[in-house]
């Protein structure tokens, strides 16, 4: 398919004579996000910390263990690794030829062509709005159980999310290098503790002793693995977001494709001597039945039995800090695509700016926090419920608004791995690329397989009951998207062919736009 574009490779800076920083000043507006910002330890904190890895050990293993009846979940995060390093190879490979911050759909939109990338600029920006704003429910419900248990107060979960809301927002108009501090922090901290307890569980095992029964391949048949690979590869969000600050990176050929490769094994380590060490400190035998009646609450049992009420007491808050790391995260990814959407056209204009004072897309961003707001104050005002109640609607916000965000990034990976593959065969690859579109067609058909079992299994994913009216109605929003997002892009090609054409361009096509100006005014 011709995309009726040059392919050319996207290093354009945007640089000026008088060293402007990487910020292209065409027509006096800021239309770049700021370079230099990030070198590979900046930019692996920030993914990172999207994964949320504490959330993940407390709230999404015991959930495998014992919703799913998935013992063998640890050598279940190390085959998704393999999937996911399979799909890296060629993401990271299609970073080097293009670097904007619209990462997914402008690789979809470079290999599929425009119209393929308008949707998946939509998918993109609604399912990583709503894994942020589903963590703020989570959080909430988490800050107003830690004031019940220590300060004896009885606060409303949605308190503590609208503060959080005004925090993040705030910290999304900062510079992309104070928030990565801000994350690195909180990351650095929220890792060790929990490799301290992995240390303390091998030292002092359950029952069964040092057990690796969890990593025998039998461990993974029964009807839950299709819903727990849902739920495991949803541990991993985070490292795809590389590209997205490619443009804000020192050496973005080298560091972005350096930093997704650190990220997905870093996490597929972590996930998986994390979720064997829960294992060692239950025991194989008796981990599904221990997590089913225990919940979240099995890891801080497990952690005071070895490591001591204090201990257990800074899990718990750092438990909270780690959600909101997260946030932060997420909120910048989303403000970065809503910068690249209003650069190219696909939003108004207002949101290809970024500030002058600390080069962050601050529209995107309070945008960002104004869905967050409503979305919070839609189910605070549904909330009936009692204070800690476990069934409401604060529990719905994260699970709801946490799935329907994974569908939209599994079905975004899938269509990013084709990608690669068309835009390198367009451009004529030869034999040095044929592994890479090898490795890249074996993880988008495995990730296409994924993508069936969550919409298979959606209702208990969200805990709705077969036949429910969530059962279609959830995975249908990203549906949606995809179906505006197309017809939107068709649209353009009919009535806005030049906007069409500089989908996935970025920061490249006011570049070659200047060049074409300069070349039609002549010399004065």
């Amino acid at each position: 398919m011709s995309t009726g574009r040059s392919d050319t490779s996207g290093t354009a800076t945007g640089r000026t004579a008088g060293g402007t920083g990487g910020i292209n000043t065409y027509k006096g507006t800021e239309r770049a996000l700021r370079a230099d910002r990030l070198g590979t330890p900046g930019l692996l904190l920030s993914v990172l910390a999207a994964s949320a890895p504490l959330m993940v050990v407390a709230g999404v293993m015991p959930t495998v263990f014992g919703v799913m009846g998935i013992v063998g979940q640890p050598l279940l995060y190390v085959i998704l690794g393999v999937v996911l390093m399979l799909f890296s190879v060629g993401y990271a490979e299609m970073s080097r030829h293009v670097h904007n911050a619209g990462a997914f759909y402008a690789y979809i939109a470079r290999g599929l062509g425009p119209t393929a990338g308008a949707g998946a600029s939509l998918v993109a920006l609604v399912a990583y709005s709503a894994m942020q704003v589903g963590i703020y429910g989570i959080l909430g419900f988490e800050v107003s159980g830690l004031f019940a248990t220590y300060l004896d107060i009885d606060l409303v979960w949605w308190v503590p999310a609208l503060v959080s809301v005004a925090v993040v927002g705030v910290l999304g108009w900062l510079k992309i290098d104070l928030n990565a501090k801000v994350l690195g922090v909180l990351l650095v901290v929220e890792c060790a503790l929990v490799v301290i307890f992995d240390i303390a569980a091998v030292g002092k095992p359950g029952p069964e002793g040092l057990s690796l029964h969890a990593f025998n391949p039998e461990t993974l048949t029964g009807a839950g693995l299709g819903t727990a690979l849902c739920f495991c590869i949803a541990a991993f969000v985070g490292f795809e977001q590389a590209p997205v600050y490619a443009e804000e990176t020192s050496r973005p050929q080298i560091v972005v494709s350096r930093v997704m490769f650190l990220a997905v094994g870093y996490a597929a380590l972590f996930l998986a001597v994390s979720s064997w060490a829960l294992t060692v400190a239950a025991g194989p035998a008796s981990i599904a039945d221990t997590s089913l009646k225990q919940g979240p609450g099995m890891l801080f049992g497990l952690t005071e039995d070895r490591l001591g009420s204090t201990f257990t007491d800074v899990l718990h808050v750092l438990f909270v800090t780690g959600m909101f790391a997260a946030l932060l995260s997420f909120h910048n990814v989303v403000a970065r695509y809503a910068f690249a959407m209003g650069r190219e056209g696909l939003l108004p204009a207002g949101f290809g700016r970024t500030s002058k004072a600390s080069g962050a897309p601050a529209t995107g961003s309070m945008l960002q926090s104004a869905v967050s707001v409503v979305i919070v104050l839609a189910f605070a005002l549904a909330d009936d419920h009692p204070v800690g109640d476990p069934t409401a609607p604060v529990l719905h916000l994260f699970t709801w608004m946490g799935n329907v965000g994974a569908l939209g990034v599994i079905v975004l990976m899938a269509a990013a791995s084709f990608a690669v593959i068309a835009f390198f065969v367009r451009r004529g690859a030869g034999r040095a690329q044929a592994p890479r579109l090898v490795a890249s067609g074996l993880a988008g058909a495995a990730l296409l397989a994924i993508a069936v079992f969550t919409v298979r299994d959606f209702d208990v994913l969200v805990g709705s009951g077969p036949g429910s009216v969530l059962d279609w109605v959830l995975p249908g929003v990203i549906v949606l998207a995809l179906v505006v997002g197309l017809a939107y892009g068709a649209l353009l090609r009919r009535t806005r062919p030049e906007v069409h054409a500089r989908i996935g361009l970025g920061n490249e096509a006011f570049q070659l736009e200047k060049a074409s100006e300069g070349a039609t005014a002549g010399p004065r």
